[in-house]
C-alpha cells in the first residue's frame, strides 16, 4: 500500500465495508456520494488492487477487500486504545464517547447524551441512530462504545446493563370506544384490529408473548417499520397498539388514549449494552455511571436475570 493512503480513506472503506452501501457511507460520515466514490477510487488506485466489486444492485468486498477491512479495524482499534490511555491521564477533560442506538431510543437517547456532554464539554459526544440488524452488526464488530438496545442480542456474548425502564402500553385514539374503560380484558382486546411493528420487533414480540400465555393470538391489521407510523395510524381510526411509553415524549398529554388492559403495562428495561470482551474507555464507563446515578435508572436486575457484577448492576448475557 502506497503512502499517500489516507485515514480518511480508510475509515470511509470500513464504513462501506460495514453498511455495504455507498449512500449509507455517505450519510453516515455527512459526505456527498461522488466524494465517497472518488475516495475509494483513489484507495484502489493506491493499493493497486480491486477491493469492492458490484453485482447487480449489492456491493461485494473482494477477498483483498475483506483483508483491508480486517486491518483498518485492527488499525481502528489501536487508536482507540491510545486515546483511551491518553483519555486516562487527562480525566474526563478530553475524550470521545461514541454511541448507538435502536430507532426507538431517539425518545430519550440524545437527551441523556446532551446532558452528560453539558457535564463534560470536553468530550466529544456522537450518537448514531440506526435499525436493529445495524446495531447489532456494530456490536459483532465493537465499533462503538455502547449501544442503546430494548433487548440483549441472543447469539453475542454482551454485558448488558438496565439503565430505564421502558413499559409497553396500549395506545388508541382518544375517541375510541375502549378509551375510558375500565380492567379491559386480553380476551377483548385482541378482538380489536391491531397496528404491529415489524416481525422480529422487541416490542411486537413482547406483546405476541403476553397473548400467548392466554393462549390468545392477535391478527395484526397493518405491519409497519416505524413507531410514528404506527401512532399516525392509530389516530387515523385504523386500529390500537402497544408502544414503549418512551414513545409518546413528544406528544400531548390528550393525543392518545392509553388504555387500562389487563397483563399492561408489559415492564422490560433499556439496555446499555457492550462486547463482553471490550475494555470501556474512562468516558464511556463515566457515561455508564452517570446513567446508573439518575433517578430514573432502572432497578437493579434479579439474579436469575444475570450474573451481577460487585457495585453495579449489568447482566452479563453469553448465548454465542
Amino acid at each position: 500500500m502506497r503512502r499517500h493512503t489516507t485515514f480518511r480513506q480508510l475509515e470511509i472503506f470500513e464504513s462501506i465495508a460495514r453498511l455495504g452501501s455507498f449512500t449509507r457511507a455517505a450519510e453516515e460520515l455527512f459526505l456527498t456520494q461522488p466524494t465517497v466514490s472518488m475516495q475509494m477510487k483513489k484507495l484502489a488506485e493506491n493499493v493497486g488492487i480491486p477491493l469492492i466489486e458490484q453485482i447487480g444492485k449489492k456491493i461485494h468486498l473482494t477477498p483483498d477487500g475483506q483483508q483491508l477491512a480486517q486491518a483498518t479495524r485492527e488499525i481502528f482499534n489501536i487508536l482507540s486504545h491510545y486515546t483511551m490511555s491518553v483519555a486516562e491521564r487527562q480525566g474526563l477533560k478530553q475524550g470521545q464517547l461514541r454511541l448507538m442506538a435502536i430507532t426507538t431510543a431517539s425518545y430519550f437517547a440524545p437527551r441523556l447524551l446532551g446532558e452528560f456532554a453539558r457535564l463534560h464539554p470536553g468530550i466529544d459526544v456522537s450518537l448514531r441512530v440506526t435499525n436493529k440488524e445495524q446495531v447489532l452488526a456494530s456490536i459483532a464488530d465493537n465499533l462503538d462504545d455502547l449501544y442503546f438496545v430494548g433487548q440483549p442480542p441472543e447469539d453475542i456474548d454482551v454485558v448488558a446493563t438496565p439503565i430505564m425502564d421502558n413499559p409497553i402500553i396500549v395506545l388508541a385514539a382518544p375517541d375510541h370506544p375502549l378509551a375510558n374503560k375500565k380492567h379491559i380484558s386480553l380476551e377483548r382486546i385482541a378482538q380489536e384490529p391491531w397496528l404491529m411493528r415489524e416481525k422480529g420487533s422487541g416490542t411486537r414480540n413482547a406483546i405476541e408473548r403476553r397473548f400467548a400465555e392466554h393462549d390468545l393470538n392477535i391478527h395484526p391489521r397493518l405491519e409497519l417499520g416505524s413507531n410514528e407510523a404506527i401512532k399516525q395510524a392509530i389516530l387515523a381510526g385504523l386500529g390500537i397498539s402497544a408502544l414503549s411509553r418512551h414513545a409518546l415524549t413528544l406528544n400531548a398529554p390528550d393525543q392518545f388514549a392509553v388504555l387500562d388492559v389487563k397483563g399492561f403495562p408489559i415492564l422490560r428495561h433499556w439496555y446499555a449494552v457492550y462486547p463482553a470482551g471490550r475494555q470501556l474507555t474512562v468516558t464511556a464507563r463515566a457515561f455508564l455511571d452517570y446513567l446508573l446515578g439518575r433517578e430514573d435508572a432502572a432497578p437493579s436486575m434479579p439474579a436469575s436475570q444475570g450474573k451481577a457484577k460487585k457495585g453495579r448492576n449489568p447482566c452479563i448475557a453469553r448465548t454465542g
